[in-house]
């Protein structure tokens, strides 16, 4: 499975386009094995009549008839630079997860695993989240109430990768080919590119984040602006009915002042939530580049050291 998204990676994934594609496997006691998976075909706007849930359904039937695990266990996506905490994978999980509870998605990062370390992560939602999301209520008050943070949005599950003895000797054949040069290689120091785009990205995210916080801000002087008003209102009335009584008149009827003074749309939390996990993936990648850099740092001085 491994081997097959790298080479569905490496035959359409293009810089920062992304590949998808459908994990099959079972479950087994408190596991789950993922034991096969197959791509989505790259279409575009020109295939407007291709069905993806039909392709799905004909690959399936497909290797059921030639006895191959074909239950559906989840999904898998690439990713550019750890940008892959968006609202596409959190709607995406959420409806696998909500329709076979056992599903993951499955990260592979490419570039991290250009750095020598196969960098695949296994994701799931967590079971707050999916109340929330089943729910369709992204509000302020309804992610406080739930207690919901980009710490506990997702919940990662351990991977443990197991090789068939062909795919072993596949391996150890490759390795041979590979040269000597080519090991030297994951020595270099030269990641400022990666590190620089990751510095990038991380302040778009930021940039977002206060865009994001400018609007929130902004709805909270509407809401002080609007209950001024509300009080402003409520005052007039009171007086008003005061002068009424004076004159020997009947008060004015009483209104729904949430029907006068309609209260502002809060804007939606969900998307902050997104950026900042998505602030703290970037983060948590310039540091593992930064470590790594210093263990290559070290393994260079021990070789040269070697060698003299």
């Amino acid at each position: 499975v491994v081997l097959k998204i790298i080479k569905h990676y490496q035959e359409e994934g293009q810089g920062n386009e992304v590949v998808q594609g459908v994990l099959l496997g079972l479950v087994v006691d408190d596991r789950l094995e993922i034991t096969n998976c197959f791509p989505f075909p790259q279409h575009t706007e020109d295939d407007a009549d291709f069905d993806e849930v039909q392709y799905q359904m004909e690959m399936m039937r497909s290797l059921r008839h030639v006895n191959i695990d074909h239950l559906h266990v989840g999904w898998y996506q690439s990713t550019y630079y750890g940008s892959f905490v968006t609202r596409a994978l959190l709607d995406s999980q959420f409806s696998y997860q909500h329709a076979i509870e056992e599903s993951v998605v499955l990260i592979y990062d490419p570039i991290k695993t250009a750095q020598g370390s196969l960098s695949l992560k296994a994701y799931r939602l967590t079971p707050k989240l999916m109340e929330v999301c089943k729910e369709k209520d992204f509000s302020p008050e309804a992610l406080k109430k739930a207690n919901i943070a980009y710490e506990n949005m997702f919940e990662e599950v351990p991977i443990v990768i197991k090789n068939s003895y062909l795919i072993n000797v596949m391996l150890w054949e490759l390795e041979k080919k590979s040269g000597v040069a080519d090991r030297h290689e994951l020595l270099s120091l030269a990641s400022s590119n990666h590190l620089g785009k990751s510095l990038q990205l991380l302040m778009d995210r930021v940039d977002e984040m206060s865009q994001d916080i400018v609007k929130y801000n902004t709805y909270l002087r509407n809401v002080s602006k609007q209950q001024q008003q509300k009080h402003q209102y409520q005052q007039r009335r009171q007086q008003e009915n005061m002068q009424r009584q004076s004159r020997g008149e009947a008060p004015l009827p009483e209104e729904d002042i949430n029907k006068l003074f309609k209260p502002p749309q809060p804007p939606p939390r969900m998307d902050s939530l997104l950026i900042a996990g998505q602030i703290n993936t970037y983060c948590q990648n310039i540091k593992e580049f930064n470590a790594q850099n210093l263990g290559k740092l070290f393994m260079a001085q021990a070789l040269q050291d070697y060698n003299n």
